[in-house]
């Protein structure tokens, strides 16, 4: 996997670099252009503080880098403030030529330029307070005569210096243009392909999870208890199946029903946990909640879709030679679970533990086909939603009390002319009526029971 920090310390240095080494010649050209323009001056006037001035702009650039070097991490700042020393050397330099017009002009344009380019408003007040300082510092030790000569000599020194230092600059300012191209496209590049290995990625994990690591947050071990609800299913005969089927058709219609299950569980924004052959474990309430009843509605939602379907794919796999019918079993419980992080720091595993999780896995292997079994805890969450049979309890594996289990029908809303089951809770009275359970020697009992309810309701008031 590409690793888009692995570059970033060794072209860092070697690019601070390349700016020190071109600022070192900039500065130096900018140096020479001032010490010619000196050097011209001198068949005006043959002074010493002329000649030193000159020898002196040529030793500087030199000395102020072996200076620079020293300065390690703060290169930058000591660079913009030998810039502003460049400028206070060049004031005082046109103080000593007398200010002639067209050097004056090129060489404050030039530090105007590179006040601006290379720094902006700030850069450009210092280098021009700089330049002010030094024209007055040499104005002590030189009185300039203000003719605003235009010497050609002169003039001819600071336009060939400063020339040259404009299409150095612009050569390289093109190559920097070209280095940038040639890196914005390899970025880009490794951009493309961290997308790419970052899709590839996604398929291993639940959207969930990879939408919390690609935010940002640090994962680390660690865990913490939260009130979920847990999903478990497996498919009736999967195994005997395998053992009749060849390897391929096996494999592609076990990834279909997987595929099919994944979409609907990400439809009802369940966290896939893990595929354990046909076996599949989601669960919600983590990371993201929508509270206790809408995630247990969610999960029971999840499953009253996923056997709905599970109808349809079996017309699929019979075209296809698939005789024997593949039934779903479910198990589902809500409860305090520990969510998070387990394993080790190179290997971790997201997933959910606890005695809860372990009552949803019981249940889903008591279930029989086609049937979904849910809790006490998670009826009680979505029973004024989902219509629900009593099955009563159930000796189970790990626990030492029976557990009151609930086979899911379906949502309510789907079951208004559903006339075999009716159920009615309110204060003072209960109600619950499974024709299909009902036997018929005791559907007579049943009437006499209605029949006495009714009576003595009528008693108590008008209706």
């Amino acid at each position: 996997m590409l690793n888009p920090n692995l570059h970033t310390e060794a072209d860092d240095s070697g690019f601070e670099s390349s700016i020190n080494r071109h600022q070192y010649l900039f500065r130096t050209l900018s140096c020479i252009a001032a010490a010619a323009t000196l050097y011209t001056q001198m068949s005006v006037s043959a002074d010493w503080l002329i000649i030193g001035y000159a020898i002196a702009m040529l030793i500087y650039p030199g000395v102020s880098y072996q200076i620079l070097k020293l300065f390690g991490d703060k290169m930058r700042s000591s660079i913009a403030v030998f810039q502003a020393v460049d400028a206070a050397l060049i004031g005082g330099a046109l103080v000593l030529v007398d200010f002639s017009l067209l050097p004056t002009i090129m060489f404050v344009a030039l530090i105007q330029f590179n006040s601006l380019v290379n720094g902006g408003g700030t850069k450009w007040r210092n280098d021009n307070l700089a330049f002010v300082a030094g024209i007055a510092m040499m104005s002590l030790l030189h009185q300039p005569v203000l003719e605003f000569s235009s010497d050609l000599a002169i003039s001819k020194a600071a336009l060939i210096g400063i020339t040259s230092y404009f299409c150095i600059y612009a050569l390289y300012m093109h190559d920097v243009v070209r280095k940038t191209k040639v890196n914005t496209e390899a970025v880009r590049q490794e951009q493309t392909a961290l997308m790419q290995s970052n899709y590839k990625l996604s398929k291993y994990i639940s959207p969930q999870i990879h939408q919390q690591i690609m935010s940002g947050r640090d994962v680390r071990l660690g865990t913490q208890r939260k009130k979920l609800t847990v999903f478990f299913s497996d498919l009736k005969d999967f195994s005997t199946l395998s053992e009749e089927l060849e390897p391929e058709p096996l494999t592609d219609l076990l990834n279909t029903y997987l595929t099919e299950m994944s979409q609907i569980a990400q439809r009802y924004e369940g966290t896939i946990d893990k595929f354990i052959g046909d076996a599949v474990m989601v669960f919600f309430g983590d990371p993201e909640t929508s509270g206790a009843k809408m995630d247990a509605l969610k999960a029971v939602g999840m499953a009253i879709a996923m056997r709905k379907h599970l109808r349809n794919l079996q017309k699929q796999w019979r075209v296809q030679g698939v005789s024997k019918p593949l039934e779903m079993r479910v198990g589902i419980n809500t409860g305090y679970c520990t969510v998070g992080n387990f394993g080790t720091e190179s290997r971790m595993d997201y997933t959910v533990l606890g005695t809860e999780v372990n009552l949803a896995s019981r249940l889903e292997s008591a279930a029989k086909p086609g049937q979904i079994l849910i809790s006490s805890a998670t009826y009680a969450l979505v029973k004024d939603r989902v219509m629900c049979r009593k099955r009563g309890e159930i000796e189970v594996k790990g626990f030492t009390q029976p557990i009151t289990v609930y086979d899911v029908l379906d949502w309510r809303k789907n079951l208004g002319s559903h006339k075999n089951f009716v159920e009615q809770y309110s204060d003072g009275f209960s109600l619950h009526m499974d024709l299909d359970e009902l036997k018929a020697k005791d559907r007579g009992k049943a009437v006499q029971a209605l029949e006495i309810a009714l009576t003595q309701i009528k008693q108590k008031g008008d209706l």
